[in-house]
C-alpha cells in the first residue's frame, strides 16, 4: 500500500512515469541511497520525507509481528504453563475437582458462579482442551497420583470432589487426599452402591451416586407436588411405629406454637407438616403451626425415633473441646470413623453447658481453653453427682509432669500428650470406657 501511494505521489508531484515512480518509491522506503532519478521540488522532498517515515513504521510493525509470531510458537506453551503455576501458587482455601465429565463440568459452573476459587485435575487431553477454552484453572494429570494432588495445593485446600468414572479411582483419591490433608472435606462419586462403604472407609466424608440421587429427587418432587406421603407411611409400618395426621382447626391450642413446643407437649415427634396442599418432611423446630395445617405425628419405638431425630444407632456420644478449629475438625472426623457421635465446643464455658445438657459417657478436653481451662472444666464436672461416672480425657501439648498431676487431681481419668498420634487419643478413650 505504501509503495502504491509513493508511486502515485511521484507521478502527480514530479511527473514521473509509472516505472520511475515504482523504482523511486522502493529505493526511498528501503533507504538504499541510490539518489534521485531527477531533482525533486520542495513539495517532492516533503512527500519523500513522509514516505521514508511511513516505510520505517511499516517495517517495524512487520518485524514486530513476525518476531511475536515466532516467539508465540516457540514459547507460547511455556508461558501459559508459567502463568497457570503462578495462579496455582496463590491458591488458598480453594476446592479441587478431580475429573471433568458432565458432573465435574456442572460443579465447576457452580463454583464459577459463586466466585469461589477452584482447580481441576483432568487426565484426558480433549477434556483439558475444553477446560482451557472455558478459562478454568487446571492441571493435566492423573488425580489418583499424589504428586498431582500436591501440585493442586491440597494441603491448603478446604474441599475435594472425586468425580472419576471409576469407583476404584475415586476410592484411591479419597485415600490419598485424606492422608495428605486430614481436615479436608471430601465428597466422592460412586457408580456402584456396593462401593459406597469402601469409599467412606477410605476417607470420604460423603458419597454421591448421580443416577440414584436423580431418581430420588424426581420421586420426591412428584410426591411433593401430589401431597403424597405413601413412602413415609410404608417406612413407619415397617418399623412398628404408629403415626397419625392431626388437622389444626380454628381455636386449637397448637395454633401459633412451634413444632418443638408442640412435640414436647405431646411427648411425640412431629416429622411432617402439610400446608396449602404441600408436604414438608422434618420441618424445622422453629416452624410455627398455623390454622388449616396438618401435622404428621410419630410415636412408638423409641429407638426408631432416636434414629430419625438424634444420633445414629449404635454410636456413643462424645464431647470434644478445643479452641483450634483444625484440630477440632480432625478429631471430630476421626471419632466419627471410630463409631462415636461427636459433639464439639471451643471454650470451657460452652463445653460445660454442653456436657451438662447431653451427659455424654466421655469427653476429650484440651487443657488450654478460653474462659475456663480444661482442668477447671474437669473440676466443675466432678461437682455434679449425675456426671461423676463420666469419663474425662484431657489432652495437652505440655509434657510437664506437673500438668499431668494437676489434671489427675482435678478428676481426669487419663491425660494424653497432644502431639501424639491421633490414634492414641482414640485408643485411650476406648480404654477408659472399658474400665
Amino acid at each position: 500500500m505504501i509503495i502504491a501511494i509513493g508511486t502515485a505521489g511521484y507521478m502527480l508531484i514530479e511527473d514521473y512515469s509509472l516505472f520511475d515512480g515504482i523504482y523511486m518509491s522502493i529505493i526511498t522506503i528501503t533507504t538504499v541511497g541510490y539518489g534521485e532519478i531527477k531533482p525533486l521540488s520542495d513539495l517532492g522532498r516533503v512527500f519523500t520525507s513522509f514516505l521514508i517515515l511511513a516505510g520505517f513504521a511499516s517495517f517495524a510493525f512487520a518485524g514486530h509481528t513476525f518476531v511475536e509470531t515466532m516467539l508465540e510458537k516457540v514459547w507460547g506453551d511455556k508461558l501459559e504453563k508459567n502463568k497457570i503455576k503462578k495462579k496455582i501458587s496463590a491458591l488458598k482455601s480453594h476446592f479441587i475437582i478431580c475429573g471433568f465429565g458432565r458432573v465435574g463440568a456442572a460443579a465447576a459452573e457452580i463454583f464459577k458462579n459463586a466466585l469461589t476459587d477452584f482447580i481441576i485435575i483432568e487426565s484426558d487431553r480433549e477434556h483439558c482442551e475444553k477446560i482451557r477454552q472455558q478459562g478454568y484453572l487446571f492441571i493435566e494429570g492423573d488425580a489418583t497420583r499424589e504428586k498431582f494432588l500436591l501440585a493442586a495445593k491440597i494441603k491448603t485446600s478446604k474441599g475435594l470432589i472425586a468425580l472419576l468414572n471409576s469407583d476404584p479411582g475415586n476410592l484411591f483419591i479419597a485415600l490419598s487426599a485424606r492422608e495428605l490433608n486430614p481436615t479436608l472435606h471430601i465428597i466422592a462419586r460412586a457408580e456402584d452402591s456396593s462401593s459406597e462403604k469402601k469409599i467412606l472407609r477410605a476417607g470420604a466424608d460423603s458419597v454421591i451416586s448421580p443416577f440414584i440421587n436423580a431418581g430420588k429427587q424426581i420421586a420426591n418432587n412428584m410426591l411433593e407436588i401430589k401431597g403424597n406421603f405413601k413412602s413415609l407411611d410404608k417406612l413407619c409400618k415397617q418399623n412398628d411405629v404408629s403415626f397419625e395426621w392431626i388437622d389444626i382447626v380454628e381455636g386449637s391450642e397448637m395454633t401459633g406454637e412451634t413444632i418443638e413446643a408442640v412435640s414436647k407437649q405431646m411427648c411425640s415427634e412431629i416429622i411432617g407438616i402439610r400446608r396449602h396442599g404441600k408436604d414438608s418432611i422434618l420441618p424445622g423446630h422453629g416452624t410455627v403451626i398455623e390454622v388449616e395445617d396438618s401435622i404428621l405425628v410419630i410415636s412408638g419405638k423409641k429407638d426408631y425415633v432416636d434414629h430419625l431425630f438424634q444420633q445414629p444407632l449404635g454410636q456413643r456420644k462424645i464431647v470434644i473441646v478445643d479452641d483450634n478449629p483444625v484440630i477440632l475438625s480432625l478429631y471430630n472426623r476421626l471419632f466419627q470413623k471410630a463409631g462415636f457421635y461427636p459433639l464439639t465446643a471451643v471454650n470451657g464455658r460452652d463445653a460445660l453447658e454442653l456436657i451438662i445438657k447431653e451427659k455424654p459417657p466421655v469427653a476429650v478436653i484440651d487443657v488450654m481453653l478460653p474462659v475456663f481451662s480444661g482442668i477447671e472444666v474437669c473440676k466443675k464436672i466432678r461437682g455434679f453427682d449425675e456426671l461423676k461416672n463420666m469419663k474425662i480425657v484431657l489432652f495437652t501439648a505440655d509434657k510437664d509432669s506437673m500438668t499431668r498431676k494437676r489434671a489427675i487431681e482435678a478428676g481426669a481419668d487419663a491425660v494424653v500428650v497432644k502431639s501424639a498420634e491421633a490414634s492414641e487419643v482414640i485408643e485411650k478413650v476406648i480404654e477408659v470406657l472399658e474400665v
